[in-house]
């Protein structure tokens, strides 16, 4: 069985009618036959030839296409959403190239300047914020998933999600989400070339407890980022899993040092302990 085979499988089982039982069974099969790594990635191949078709996708790899190593030994910083940012003299980043994450735009006005780009994976987030993120004055990458969720800007650049938990190089071959919006923009800043990156707001510690990936309804003012407007009432969102994001920033971690590059933890009372801390307000002396 190879990817022509596997693909056109369940492209016959769409086109019948298959009910979700029989897909599943014929992706087990399919599995047990073809072994997990080799399954993983046909499936890749699989699920980037679906998006391929859709022009909306093949122009967002153009888009990313022109802006590969454009910031090659520059560096950058990516602003997490933790309370921290609250503490965080953010004016000092007004000349910097920065990642914004999910809600930060919340906080433009405070800041006096919108991020240089900005990133949101998460359906959730975006099917409940797109008439916001549709708005913002920066270039977007979007994750595929939610490509009907809004318009398809000049500036917005749809990145395919993959199953393979690794740090990929090349984000036109598609992301993995690492249960962090965080880990993307690590992705990203690989491929634009950047040789320093700088954390910010990434707390890595949440008031808010229970299973990981629950999807839970707020009740209130948020207390674990730095609005309390941010996942606030009647907001669905999804219960951190801390333990996976530390795995994946320790992938973004080895990829970034295996090319003489960077990532460090500039983050005020930061729990992470992955990367190297720094003292914020020495990165501009």
């Amino acid at each position: 069985m190879d990817s022509k085979v596997l693909r056109s499988g369940l492209e016959r089982g769409r086109v019948e009618g298959y009910n979700v039982e029989n897909l599943t069974l014929v992706k087990r099969i399919a599995r047990s036959m073809l072994g997990d790594q080799r399954y993983l990635a046909l499936s890749e191949r699989y699920r980037q030839w679906r998006a391929y078709m859709d022009p909306r996708y093949r122009t967002s790899v153009r888009r990313i296409v022109a802006l590969r190593d454009q910031h090659q030994g520059e560096r950058c910083f990516i602003i997490g959403n933790g309370p921290s940012l609250r503490n965080t003299e953010l004016s000092l980043l007004k000349d910097e190239i920065t990642f914004g994450l999910n809600r930060i735009y919340l906080m433009f006005d405070q800041m006096g300047f919108a991020t240089t780009y900005y990133v949101a994976v998460n359906k959730l987030v975006i099917e409940q914020c797109a008439h916001e993120i549709v708005g913002l004055p920066c270039p977007k990458f979007i994750g595929w998933h939610a490509r009907d969720l809004m318009d398809f800007t000049a500036d917005t650049m749809f990145l395919c999600s993959q199953g393979s938990p690794r740090f990929y190089i090349d984000i036109t071959k598609g992301i993995h989400e690492g249960a962090t919006v965080t880990y993307v923009a690590m992705q990203i800043a690989y491929y634009l070339g950047f040789h320093k990156v700088i954390l910010i707001g990434v707390d890595h510690s949440f008031a808010t407890k229970g299973e990981p990936h629950t999807t839970v309804v707020s009740q209130g003012d948020d207390p674990n980022h730095f609005d309390p407007r941010y996942f606030g009432k009647g907001f669905r969102w999804q219960l951190p899993d801390l333990e996976a994001s530390e795995l994946s920033y320790r992938l973004a971690k080895y990829q970034f040092e295996r090319a003489n590059r960077e990532i460090v933890d500039a983050t005020i009372g930061g729990k992470l302990r992955v990367f190297r801390k720094v003292d914020y307000h020495t990165l501009f002396v």
